[in-house]
């Protein structure tokens, strides 16, 4: 096994059952107003993947009501192309199936509907029972792959999106769902090459696109993730007003670097636009050591057509997370997880706290859930390599420092993965 293959191995292994268990152990105390479920998503591939962002995709789930863990479950999302392996995702001529597709990146629900995301693809509807329903294509009206960050604005419901991926251009296109699920803005964005753009950024009134030197390497097809680092392509930031899509992107330039991730991003009083993300110095650089991430904000000024960019914290982290009823807003509080710790940065105040676990014990992304009463909690799965197995941790968000409120032991390890989302009853 060679050192590119940590994926399959520790806490990454995949797992080979899919189980359902009920009645869950838990120490401590759920809250009992925690009804609902938690999914997150991530790689699990049958067959040894070249890398692990492209294994198959595999939601797993636990579903709590009234203090209680009532189940876990987990399921691979059975794709197309999943049940179909030869089914390829680009034609030799360069076109696209947007069915074909690992679906392993993300879940996140929209106007009734929850999706399994992943961002070279068509998203695949699953149920909180995590059966596969099929693709959903918007009613036919998304003829591209959907990144498996959307992002839903709090005050209108509205899913706003983009795709990428096409060999030819336009590379990109921007797209926009209202609160009842119907597509109603479809625009395209021309950038110079076809990047790997995996996240942007959605205030109360702008876009903001990444344009970074991470780009389409068709060489390296079959063979792992197919793109690179170009020094010579250079860095932009592009900016869409919400109210007038049609109008174009401004583009702004910035050093060269990778984001994965966006933690938030807000329009500011005095007419700048703040964003803040996991910044890496490069990523997949040809004889360099791919960086950790870590907090940065970048500040445009498009009336003076510049973008300024602080570093806010040199500790390594990532899958930023915050109150999503906050997106787009002067959130105050994130949420980022490191490789033992769960940091929770006072972006007002510009200070830190932390909970840190056990040796061994490592988290994933943790989502943050809002309380009727207080503040909320995070929710992440934590691996545990003595035992090999994993709990579902349940954290006070304003007490990160302070033991979990509630462990959820769980049947099996869950592998080291994505994104998830927490989904109430309605």
């Amino acid at each position: 096994m060679t050192t590119t293959d940590f994926h399959l191995s520790g806490a990454f292994a995949p797992v080979h059952d899919e189980l359902t268990a009920f009645d869950l152990p838990v120490t401590g105390a759920l809250p009992p107003e925690l009804t609902g479920w938690y999914l997150r998503n991530g790689p699990n591939p049958r067959e040894e993947s070249k890398h692990w962002f492209t294994g198959d995709g595999m939601v797993h789930g636990v579903r709590l009501e009234n203090g209680r863990a009532a189940w876990y479950r987990n399921r691979w999302v059975r794709t197309e192309s999943f049940d179909d392996p030869d089914l390829e995702l680009y034609h030799e001529d360069g076109t696209r199936n947007l069915h074909s597709s690992v679906a392993n990146t993300h879940v996140v629900n929209h106007a009734g509907r929850t999706l399994a995301l992943v961002e070279s693809s068509l998203p695949y509807e699953i149920t909180t029972d995590l059966e596969t329903v099929g693709v959903h294509d918007f009613d036919g009206e998304l003829a591209d792959s959907m990144t498996a960050h959307p992002k839903i604005c709090p005050a209108t419901g509205e899913l706003h999106f983009f795709g990428y991926g096409s060999i030819t251009a336009p590379h990109v296109g921007y797209y926009r769902a209202d609160a009842a699920g119907k597509l109603v803005v479809k625009q395209p964005i021309d950038v110079p090459g076809l990047t790997m753009m995996h996240d942007f950024a959605l205030t109360q009134e702008h876009v903001v696109f990444y344009d970074l030197p991470v780009v389409f390497d068709r060489a390296s097809v079959g063979k792992g993730m197919p793109y690179r680092w170009d020094t010579g392509y250079g860095a932009r930031l592009g900016v869409l007003r919400r109210d007038r899509p049609e109008a174009g992107v401004r583009w702004l330039e910035i050093e060269p670097c990778y984001v994965f991730h966006t933690l938030n991003a807000f329009d500011a009083p005095d007419g700048r636009i703040v964003v803040h993300v996991m910044r890496y110095d490069h990523q997949w650089w040809a004889g360099h050591e791919d960086p950790p991430a870590s907090l940065w904000r970048w500040t445009i000024d498009l009336a003076a057509g510049t973008v300024t960019e602080d570093r806010l914290d040199d500790r390594p982290a990532e899958f930023p997370r915050i109150d999503d009823r906050l997106a787009g807003s002067d959130a105050r509080f994130g949420h980022v997880t490191g490789h033992d710790v769960l940091r929770r940065y006072d972006l007002h105040a510009g200070t830190a706290a932390e909970h840190v676990f056990a040796p061994g014990r490592v988290p994933g992304e943790a989502v943050f859930v809002p309380a009727e009463h207080g503040e909320g909690w995070l929710l992440t799965y934590v691996y545990d390599a003595a035992e090999d197995r994993s709990d579902l941790i349940v954290l006070d968000a304003g007490n990160v420092t302070a033991a979990p409120v509630a462990t959820v032991h769980l049947p099996q390890r869950v592998p080291a993965g994505f994104h998830g989302n927490w989904l109430p009853d309605a």
